[in-house]
């Protein structure tokens, strides 16, 4: 693995805990709590921090693979809302998490 695949990986697992951080902060009474509360503003910050090693990443990894790796995200996503959050995850949830992994393996070894 090239450093560049490791900053894409940095870059996709800041994005998902700064997400999880904005979804923690959204719990607050109102907008202007939301938005000034610990979570909320540590969460913006390391999705700045994401956006900044993707475009690290973006300087020697193709677009057209990149942006469809970070997809691996959505599978993240979906088990951080339930484990986390106590979303449902639904067999169909599972089955569009199973197309995705399959779709980032096929990207990952074309």
């Amino acid at each position: 693995m090239t450093a560049f695949w490791a900053v894409l990986l940095a870059a996709i697992a800041t994005s998902m805990v700064g997400q999880t951080l904005l979804k923690a902060g959204a719990g607050a009474a109102d907008f202007m709590a939301q938005l000034f509360d610990w979570r909320t503003m540590l969460g913006l910050a390391l999705y700045g921090g994401a956006a900044l090693l993707y475009i690290v990443a973006l300087r020697r990894i193709p677009m057209s693979v990149a942006l469809p790796f970070t997809a691996v995200s959505y599978i993240a996503a979906a088990l951080i809302g339930h484990y986390g959050f106590g979303e449902p995850l639904t067999a169909t949830h599972v089955a569009a998490i199973g197309f995705i992994g399959v779709g980032v393996v096929l990207l990952a070894i074309a």
